[in-house]
């Protein structure tokens, strides 16, 4: 296997749930495409503040359909760009579910996926998106010639171009505080050049500058309780850049900051070096006294 096929394999495969199945999926497996697609369109309009257990164990079974069962995922992709969706929703698509659906299962969909393009404009589309993550050369072909990825970038570009690019550089601390916050918590649809922009300044700030990214971690958790965002935060940005040249103002801060202290305590630091642990060990036994 190529480092190229490799990385599309771990990409594209499904979230681990032990557990997963019993009701919940049963319950998804009953459903008719068109309510089945219904659902995977309401999924992709919630922000990180809106989910539940529910939305939690449907993500879950759309994550494992493209594996599990071939003819059904590509039923609900059908009724997905038939319905009346936005096309931001439609677009998602791509992020994972199809190209999970071409990477593993266009051997056995090709002649299906040939028959539907003929009368489906935007399934053309859609392969424009994915048509090579298919997993050898004969199939990238025959999909390359089915796709449309003129009109597929087209219409990337506009979502990806926002109304107001934002420069996180120059933002005053509170400002980029509310703008990191406002960023991560849209629904991942909602995403443009600016949630790719904000990325890569976070990973400048790890790199670069890791007391501006600690500046930042208090300046948001000093405006945010929800858990999700705060968990988010913690396995993020805090975890990454703690290390030998930041402990030292990680636990002046938890000294001075009960929330902080409560946060660092989520923080996964156990594979770090044996110093690294052992103080971050005192940090947390302090959280939790």
């Amino acid at each position: 296997m190529s480092f190229i096929d490799d990385a599309k394999h771990w990409a594209t495969m499904p979230i681990p749930a032990a557990g997963r199945g019993g009701a919940d999926d049963a319950l998804y497996e009953a459903m008719p495409v068109p309510e089945l697609a219904a659902l995977w369109c309401r999924l992709q309009g919630l922000g990180l503040r809106d989910q539940t257990d529910a939305d939690w164990a449907a993500t879950l079974y759309f994550d494992h359909l493209p594996h599990d069962a071939a003819d059904r995922a590509l039923d609900m992709v059908l009724a997905v760009l038939a319905s009346e969706a936005e096309l931001r929703v439609k677009m998602q698509l791509a992020e994972k579910f199809m190209s999970a659906l071409i990477y593993n299962q266009s051997p056995r969909l090709i002649d299906r996926l040939e028959a539907e393009a003929a009368t489906h404009p935007r399934l053309r589309w859609l392969l424009g998106a994915v048509h090579w993550w298919a997993p050898s050369r004969e199939l990238k072909l025959r999909l390359a010639r089915l796709a449309d990825e003129g009109a597929w970038r087209v219409d990337e570009v506009a979502r990806d171009t926002p109304a107001l690019r934002i420069d996180f550089a120059a933002l005053p601390l509170d400002v980029l505080a509310r703008a990191w916050v406002e960023q991560h918590v849209k629904p991942e649809k909602d995403r443009d050049a600016n949630w790719h922009a904000l990325v890569d300044f976070e990973r400048e700030l790890l790199e670069q500058r890791p007391d501006r990214a600690l500046d930042l971690v208090l300046a948001v958790l000093a405006i945010e309780t929800h858990p999700a965002v705060l968990s988010l935060l913690a396995a993020g940005l805090l975890q990454d850049l703690i290390g030998p040249d930041t402990i030292g103002r990680v636990e002046r801060e938890a000294r001075a900051d009960a929330r902080f202290r409560a946060l660092v305590g989520t923080v996964w630091y156990h594979d770090g070096p044996e110093e690294l642990r052992e103080r971050l060990d005192a940090v947390v036994k302090e959280a939790r006294a």
